[in-house]
């Protein structure tokens, strides 16, 4: 898939430029070329700190940030890869915790592309191998490898020997690559499960046990899930969890939403069912308030693009696109934290994305919409996004840009309360919003 990277390095972007000039198409799923790659640059992806493999279609990003903070409070250096970036490329690769300099990304991808004739790689495919080749050249303690897209066919998972692996929360999204079914997605996701490597996943819906089973037993690893092997509860404003070792209760996530305590129970689970790199019990009572993952229901500064609003205002940034993105941002919006005030929704979806299936869970929470394109992507239009505003008989606007549509906010609220608005639909859009607000993702 395009991912139309830019950067004001000017040596980042001749490499970017000579990527998109390689490999100028859709991806195809497969491990084939990655390999290739990788063979001819040594196969660094051999020579790795302890890695952790995360899947899943929704959490898996958040996920790895408890991953990290947790092993990072326990002192550890880490490398981690992650998918996509918001605003800069660099965001895909931090070495031993630190983003990617400029100079050294610009190095890695020309070590990458200087090989690759031939191969007809993609862009992530060449992208995962230089951050491979960047981290097998870098000491650290561990690596955080988030897949890219499904996992049995993902170009991460040329991986051998991760110490181990998990799955985030399962759902219908990239129905192209991974099938219209949620036994054909867990199934693909379940692919990333090595021989003698455990897996650890959330708690499913019983249909899918047969279809996780059979992956793992096929792949001679160790099902650990939620609910058999540990378990996980939010009450009285703590996280407990529990295993064969014993209990943990720390507290909630500093990441907003109730979705982000299953996540942050998945990153313990991981990290206490393996024995390669040890995190002691403070650093796992410290990851929720450390952890950080921008633009998942993350509350922005009054920066340049929300001048215009009252100081007062509360604006909401999420990147989520699916039905299952849309349940968790929903049930965020409870009648108490909307105080009776219906949301603003400043939304642009890509048109692979299923707008009934996203906005569902927000009926009754929006009082307008206020629809945007997705620049450089093919997205929904905005008579889309009016066909539901009229069932809900709501308002919808069309706006050519986020600051048109923050000024016609701010219009239609003066002398009101100051607005609540949620910015999302795609992360495409929120690397958009964070660059317009100057809040760059660190």
């Amino acid at each position: 898939m395009p991912d139309h990277a830019i950067s004001d390095s000017a040596d980042v972007q001749a490499q970017l430029d000579r990527l998109w000039t390689l490999s100028p198409g859709a991806d195809t799923l497969g491990l084939e070329r990655i390999a290739r790659l990788l063979e001819r640059l040594g196969d660094p992806h051999r020579a790795l700190p302890p890695t952790f493999h995360v899947a899943g279609t929704n959490g898996k990003g958040s996920t790895c940030a408890f991953l990290r903070a947790a092993l990072e409070a326990d002192g550890k250096s880490v490398h981690v890869f992650t998918s996509p970036h918001l605003v800069r490329f660099n965001e895909r690769i931090r070495i031993g915790g630190t983003l990617i300099e400029d100079a050294a990304l610009a190095r890695y991808l020309e070590r990458v592309l200087d090989i690759a004739e031939g191969v007809d790689a993609s862009f992530f495919e060449v992208t995962t191998a230089a951050a491979f080749l960047a981290f097998a050249e870098h000491p650290a303690d561990a690596c955080i490898v988030e897949v890219g897209l499904g996992g049995r066919l993902d170009a991460t998972n040329v991986l051998v020997d991760p110490v181990i692996c998990g799955i985030a929360q399962l759902g219908i999204d990239h129905q192209t690559f991974l099938g219209d079914s949620l036994a054909q997605i867990a199934a693909e996701k379940a692919g990333i499960a090595k021989p003698g490597v455990s897996l650890v996943t959330q708690r499913y819906s019983e249909t899918l046990r047969p279809v996780l089973l059979e992956a793992v037993t096929r792949a001679r690893s160790q099902w650990l899930s939620m609910g058999d092997t540990w378990d996980a509860a939010s009450y009285r404003n703590r996280l407990h969890y529990r295993d064969s070792q014993g209990r943990i209760e720390t507290p909630l996530p500093r990441l907003p939403g109730a979705h982000q305590t299953m996540n942050a129970a998945l990153a313990f689970a991981m990290l206490r069912h393996q024995d390669v790199v040890p995190v002691s019990e403070a650093a796992l009572k410290a990851a929720p308030l450390w952890a950080h993952w921008p633009a998942r229901l993350q509350r922005l500064d009054h920066g340049p693009l929300l001048s215009p609003l009252p100081p007062e205002s509360t604006v909401w940034l999420d990147g989520g696109h699916n039905a299952g993105a849309g349940e968790a941002i929903g049930a965020f919006f409870t009648k108490e934290r909307l105080a009776g005030e219906p949301l603003h929704l400043i939304i642009g979806m890509l048109a692979n994305k299923d707008v009934e299936a996203f906005l569902a869970p927000f009926a009754g929470k929006i009082g307008h919409i206020h629809a945007l394109p997705v620049p450089g992507h093919d997205h929904h239009p905005a008579e889309r996004f009016a066909e539901v505003a009229a069932r809900w008989s709501i308002g919808c606007t069309a706006h050519d840009s986020p600051e048109q549509a923050i000024n016609a906010i701010a219009m239609s609220t003066q002398g009101a309360r100051p607005p609540s608005i949620l910015i999302g639909g795609s992360l495409y859009l929120a690397g958009q919003i964070l660059r317009l607000n100057a809040q760059l993702p660190d």
